[in-house]
């Protein structure tokens, strides 16, 4: 190997980052490789989840800094780089009917301008593999969706000459996969495994609900072992402290029973220009550098 190994990870808000493929991110710092998580909006909008700092005056009037201070404290525990698109948050509508989304929010960015900015950063950074969300969003967030249109789109212009021109050198990543950390089948083998073992399940009401809507897993293509790594996602998760309740139920499943029952994080390869075989353990997988 004669060049560094680059990976980006395109995230819709902060916290993202944390919530999905973090422990893989920080087992490949570990291993070397130079990642960097870009953010799409400052999540400006989002809700404060902590009941803790619920109510909370000057958290509530500073969100916007609040959050991207959050941002460099977990930035620092996974050991990433990160860079920030500058967005602006679209909330996530609620209501029957939804209610139109604000203006100048970051779904409704044409798609050429929104793009513009991640295919000159792609330019710049050169990752080999990208990571995103599928065309779901993993949930029906606006900003989610757009976070993959974004993706797709800027994987295909960043290596043509002809696509924005004054955005950099072209330069072609290789991969392109959708994280798929939060997985059905995940939860219900963890699920299984406390109710086996006599301990209540914060993911009754999530199976559920998933049941109710009929909802399936897509496939997963590549499985990255990463147990040694769900500390510091734990970690980098809290330091979103105003979306994360320590307490919560993210946090019910002890880590020595996650790394026995679901020592994986879950990818399904959306696009490769490089031969490999399927299913991976490893997103860098056929790529030689």
């Amino acid at each position: 190997m004669t060049e560094q190994l680059r990976l980006m990870a395109v995230h819709a808000h902060p916290d993202d980052e944390s919530s999905k493929g973090a422990a893989s991110m920080a087992k490949y710092v570990a291993q070397g490789v130079d990642v960097l998580v870009v953010t799409c909006t400052g999540g400006e909008r989002g809700s404060i989840l902590n009941p803790k700092l619920q109510g909370d005056p000057e958290i509530e009037a500073n969100i916007h800094e609040v959050r991207r201070n959050e941002m460099d404290a977990a930035r620092e525990l996974l050991g990433v780089r990160q860079a920030w698109l500058g967005f602006v948050d679209s909330g996530m509508p609620e209501g029957d009917p939804l209610p139109p989304l604000p203006e100048g929010c970051f779904a409704l960015e044409p798609l050429e301008m929104a793009a513009e900015p991640l295919v000159r950063l792609i330019r710049e950074f050169r990752p080999h593999v990208i990571t995103t969300y599928d065309e779901t969003g993993g949930y029906p967030h606006p900003d989610h969706i757009m976070t993959h249109t974004i993706t797709m789109a800027a994987f295909e212009a960043a290596g043509d000459p002809g696509a924005y021109p004054k955005s950099g050198e072209p330069w072609q990543p290789l991969k392109v996969y959708y994280n798929h950390g939060m997985s059905m089948a995940r939860i219900r083998a963890l699920h299984a495994y406390m109710g086996e073992h006599g301990h209540e399940s914060p993911y009754g009401e999530w199976i559920a609900a998933w049941e109710k809507e009929g909802r399936d897993d897509p496939e997963f293509t590549t499985r990255v072992h990463c147990a040694d790594w769900f500390e510091v996602r734990d970690r980098a998760l809290i330091a979103h402290a105003t979306q994360i309740d320590p307490d919560g139920p993210w946090f019910q499943v002890p880590l020595d029973v996650q790394r026995e029952v679901w020592p994986t994080e879950e990818y399904e390869l959306a696009r490769s220009l490089v031969d490999t075989s399927l299913p991976e353990d490893d997103l860098f997988a056929g790529v030689t550098v």
